[in-house]
C-alpha cells in the first residue's frame, strides 16, 4: 500500500499543516481536510509514515459522524464536488483520506472523555486523588475502571507542546457556562454509546476526545475526526486486566517502542523499523474491521 507522508495539493491554497492532517482553503465557507500516514509520538512528528493509516482514520470517523447525526450535526460537507475543483492526480493523491467539511468556529478546548484511568488521568489522579478537579475513589489501579466516565477537558497545545488538563471552572470561563454543560453532555453521551457498541465488537474505548465548532448560529457541531485510533485509546476486550497499561490498537505500540530507545522524546524522532511499521499499520486495519466491519 503507498504511503502519503504529505499531500500536495497546488489547486487549492494550504492555510495549515498539522501532525496528522493537512488543510487546504476550498472558497470562503468550506476546507479540505486531508488525513496522511504521519504518526506523531509524544508530540514528535515521525519521520516515517504508516501506510494506510491516513485512510483508516478517515473511515473510521466517517462511521461514527454518520452514526452520531441523529445526536448533533458534524463539519462534513458531501454536497461539494471535490473533483471540479483538482486536477485528476489529485484527486487519486487524497482518494479515501479527504473530506471536505465547513469552515466553522472551533472552540478552544479538547473535550476528553475517560472511562478507564490511564495516561495523563492516571498521572493526575497518584498526584492528586483526581483527574481534571475530579475526586476519584481511592485506591484505584492502573486502567480501572471508573465507577462512571467523566468530563476531563484539556487545552490545545501548539504543534511540539504537550496538551494540558483544565477543570471544568476553566472551560466555563473560556466558553461560558451553558456552552460547556452542552459540550460536557454530548461529550459523555458520545463516549457511552460508543463505548458500548465498541464492547459488543471486542474493542474497550478507554477514554477518547472530541473536538467541537460552532456555525454562524451558534449551534454545535462535531468536528475534526471521532473516535479513531489516534484520538482514542482502544483495549482488545478479551485480554484487558487491570493493574498493566493494556495491549491496544492505537498509537500506544509505537509509544511502547519508542519508550524502549534512548531518545529525549524531542524532535527529530527516531526511524522505526519495518517490523514495527507493518505490525502498527496492522493494528489500524484492525481497529477499522472491527468497528465499521470494512
Amino acid at each position: 500500500m503507498n504511503a502519503l507522508y504529505e499531500s500536495s495539493i497546488t489547486s487549492l491554497p494550504r492555510v495549515h499543516r498539522g501532525k496528522v492532517r493537512d488543510i487546504y482553503a476550498l472558497g470562503d465557507d468550506h476546507l479540505l481536510i486531508v488525513t496522511s500516514d504521519r504518526l506523531s509520538a509524544f508530540d514528535v512528528i515521525l519521520p516515517q509514515p504508516i501506510p494506510g493509516k491516513g485512510a483508516v482514520l478517515t473511515a473510521v470517523s466517517n462511521f461514527w459522524m454518520a452514526r452520531f447525526a441523529g445526536v448533533l450535526p458534524n463539519h462534513l460537507a458531501p454536497e461539494i464536488d471535490l473533483a471540479s475543483h483538482l486536477t485528476p492526480a489529485e484527486l487519486q493523491q487524497v482518494a479515501g483520506r479527504c473530506n471536505v467539511v465547513r469552515k466553522l468556529k472551533a472552540l478552544p478546548i479538547e473535550a476528553v472523555a475517560r472511562g478507564y484511568l490511564i495516561g495523563s488521568g492516571w498521572k493526575d489522579y497518584n498526584r492528586t486523588g483526581a483527574v481534571c478537579g475530579i475526586a476519584l475513589p481511592p485506591g484505584l489501579q492502573l486502567a480501572d475502571r471508573l465507577p462512571q466516565p467523566i468530563f476531563t477537558p484539556a487545552d490545545k497545545a501548539p504543534v511540539g507542546q504537550h496538551d494540558e488538563n483544565i477543570d471544568f471552572a476553566e472551560v466555563e470561563r473560556r466558553i461560558g457556562a451553558d456552552l460547556a454543560a452542552q459540550v460536557r453532555d454530548t461529550t459523555l453521551r458520545l463516549y457511552a454509546e460508543a463505548a458500548e457498541y465498541a464492547r459488543e465488537r471486542g474493542i474497550i474505548i478507554a477514554d477518547t476526545k472530541f473536538e467541537f465548532g460552532l456555525d454562524e448560529h451558534g449551534v454545535l457541531h462535531l468536528i475534526d475526526e471521532a473516535l479513531t485510533p489516534d484520538s482514542s485509546r482502544f483495549w482488545p476486550a478479551e485480554t484487558y486486566r487491570p493493574g498493566i497499561s493494556p495491549p491496544s490498537f492505537d498509537k500506544q505500540f509505537v509509544r511502547d517502542y519508542l519508550e524502549t530507545l534512548d531518545w529525549n522524546k524531542q524532535a527529530p524522532g527516531p526511524q522505526l523499523p519495518k517490523d514495527i511499521i507493518d505490525k502498527s499499520a496492522a493494528k489500524y486495519r484492525e481497529a477499522q474491521r472491527l468497528l465499521t466491519g470494512d
